[in-house]
């Protein structure tokens, strides 16, 4: 019997099985609770459909839908539910009659006895694997009093166990049932729910309140419902602790590596943070057109700028992204915070690292991602998941953070995520001779040793451009230095001299 225990079936729903530890053990009773529209007839449905193509017979019995809609739904996702049997429970029609409504016993105890009669024949007739009951809410209505409907329930449990049956029961949230009994009889609970926000689109996400004698995934994990039914995205959880790699990551700038020692490390992170059209978003393309000429694969998140504009304004710097993404070296991603939950781009984040093989990530920027958290809190603690898990997989990590002001004003960030960044790179605009500049310095390295120097920065037609260290200057990061030179060591002006 121990064996039979440890057993697990697939719930058939993408990553829900990971959620779970491998799936749910077999024989077992377990309860499904969620608002209307969150997606319980969804799950059920894809756990028989499952159990059918591992040659299990499957029994959905719904008190509550017809068969019709149940096919609709199988319709809308394009299923086929030949495998499986619908078995529809309705009062009959003698039972609508007025004569019928007065009887010596009460109404409850008639149709509570003939549907649980109904159902133990149906599952006598059909003897399968895999149980549906739709919905728990109607057969505690038929019984009316708590004790007696325990009792049933009990007993439905000990005849689906006796006959080798996994079920599933499908039940409103506790909060609105108002008690709860039945999640003490269930061997687990999956509550799933949905919530709307504002604007945007409805997120929905899911939850292992229990589950006996298993490690599962605690919390809470998103989850969407597309053609071809729900989809699980789990938690992010950074892998355990490996063996650091050293190797510097070059951006095809000798200038920029040497502010950084030498460039940043794989495994590490690197924040750039700098005023709106300082150039931060060119600069993580710079970085991975350098990776890509290593024939190492990179992935572009842009939550911020639409793709086509993008590659574009990227075209008109020198940095031909459009070879690249054909080629596979560069893969590029437009997000959208309203619609894609923060789980679904984990989910694609690690697609990206454990399928396509890529070694350096760019989010782009961290203000778009921070609106499609619920509050900066949250933000913080996913993204130090997310910076762990990439570090432990040897990729680079580029996070753009676009600050708040522009010349000369002081400057303020969404969120500081500068303590958990291994690197610092800020941008700033400065004004000489009438002329507005850029500058970039290295505000932090953990990989080792950097400059503490401040250089021009520039982006022209030929591409980004990294002066000598700004020596001759006072104030460069107040936005209106003072020059105390002789000379004008700034970088020259396209078609002609030096700057004046």
């Amino acid at each position: 019997m121990k064996a039979e225990v440890s057993a697990r079936v697939s719930v058939g729903v993408e990553g829900l099985d990971a959620v779970l530890g491998g799936g749910l053990p077999r024989n077992r009773l377990y309860l499904v609770q969620g608002d209307p529209g969150t997606g319980k007839t969804t799950l059920a449905l894809q756990f028989l459909i499952a159990g059918a193509r591992a040659g299990e017979a499957g029994l959905y019995v719904t008190l509550s839908e017809t068969r019709d809609e149940l096919l609709a739904v199988g319709d809308s996702h394009g299923w086929d539910l030949d495998g499986v049997t619908l078995y529809e429970v309705q009062a009959s029609e003698e039972h609508l009659r007025p004569e019928e409504e007065y009887t010596a016993f009460h109404p409850s105890e008639v149709e509570l006895g003939q549907t649980v009669q109904a159902l133990l024949e149906e599952v006598d007739k059909v003897k399968p694997k895999r149980v549906v009951i739709d919905s728990l809410s109607e057969m505690r209505l038929l019984a009316r009093d708590p004790l007696r409907y325990r009792r049933q329930i009990l007993a439905l449990k000990q005849f689906f166990i006796s006959r080798g049956c996994t079920i599933l029961f499908l039940d409103d949230p506790v909060a609105k049932v108002g008690e709860h009994q039945f999640q003490t009889l269930a061997h687990g609970v999956l509550i799933l729910e949905r919530m709307a926000p504002e604007y945007g689109k409805a997120r929905r996400r899911l939850q292992v309140a229990k589950l006996r004698g298993v490690d599962f995934y605690d919390g809470y994990h998103d989850c969407t419902i597309k053609t071809g039914g729900l989809v699980v995205y789990p938690r992010l959880i950074a892998a355990p602790p490996g063996v650091a790699e050293h190797a510097r990551v070059s951006s095809g700038l000798p200038e920029l590596d040497a502010m950084l020692g030498g460039g940043p490390d794989r495994g590490t992170s690197l924040l750039v943070v700098g005023a709106a059209g300082t150039g931060k978003t060119t600069l993580g393309a710079r970085y991975a057109m350098s990776s890509a000429s290593r024939g190492e694969k990179s992935a572009l998140f842009l939550f911020d700028e639409r793709l086509e504009t993008l590659l574009n304004r990227c075209a008109g710097v020198g940095l031909d992204l459009r070879d690249q993404i054909r080629a596979g070296t560069v893969i590029a991603q437009q997000i959208d915070p309203a619609v894609l939950s923060p789980g679904e781009f984990i989910y694609r984040v690690r697609h990206a690292v454990e399928e396509e093989k890529v070694r350096l990530v760019v989010i782009d920027s961290l203000n778009g991602y921070l609106q499609a958290m619920p509050g900066e809190k949250f933000l913080t603690i996913q993204m130090h998941e997310l910076m762990t898990y990439l570090g432990e997989r040897g990729v680079l990590t580029i996070v753009v953070v676009a600050q708040h002001g522009l010349l000369g004003a002081p400057m303020d960030s969404p969120v500081d995520l500068s303590y958990l960044a291994d690197n610092v790179l800020l941008l700033r605009y400065f004004e000489h001779s009438g002329r507005v500049r850029k500058s970039v310095a290295a505000i932090k390295s953990r990989s080792g040793v950097h400059e503490d120097s401040i250089r021009e920065f520039r982006i022209t037609a030929d591409g980004v451009e990294v002066g000598k260290p700004l020596v001759e200057f006072q104030g460069v990061l107040t936005g209106i230095p003072t020059y105390l030179g002789t000379t004008t060591p700034l970088l020259r002006e396209a078609g002609g001299d030096r700057a004046q």
